[in-house]
């Protein structure tokens, strides 16, 4: 059954995780055309689109904690310090993506299409979105070189 988890664990990242990290990261230069460029509706469907992925592989994303929880709990590490810090990074990484990237694309959006942004005093930044997503791409590249390295393991990889 580990063997299963770990399948579903790694397919979940892959599948939902990376998506999300090239469509969060390709937003800000979208964004700075949208905003370069008025006339043009295509950078604004193209954020929309953008917007639209992180969202709902966000959502899927979901998977990627719950098949992990099984695998750790089924190897018996789930107190080991690498899998905690893996956690909290993790959790980290969602934090930002859910408070902080996402809110802020939807601004971004509002910004594009010349309407109010929602509860916004100043405008966006697109290099400040951009910095957001660099650090959400480095919690989880962190995450998935502490899944390979493991200390303490007792595989000796």
């Amino acid at each position: 059954m580990t063997k299963i988890f770990l399948s579903l664990h790694v397919l979940a990242a892959i599948i939902a995780v990376g998506p999300v990290t090239v469509a969060a990261s390709m937003f800000p230069a979208t964004l700075r055309r949208a905003l370069c460029d008025a006339e043009t509706g295509d950078a604004r469907t193209t954020l929309r689109t953008l917007h639209r992925i992180c969202r709902v592989y966000a959502g899927i994303g979901i998977a990627v904690p719950l098949f992990g929880f099984a695998t750790a709990s089924s190897l018996g590490v789930l107190g080991d310090a690498w899998l905690i810090a893996s956690i909290l990074l993790t959790a980290a990484a969602a934090g930002v993506l859910a408070l902080l990237i996402l809110p802020a694309q939807d601004r971004a959006l509002a910004e594009a299409a010349g309407l109010p942004a929602p509860s916004a005093t100043a405008p966006l930044r697109p290099g400040r979105l951009a910095m957001l997503t660099g650090v959400f791409n480095l919690l989880w590249a962190t995450v998935t070189v502490l899944m390979i390295i493991r200390p303490g393991s007792t595989t000796g990889v």
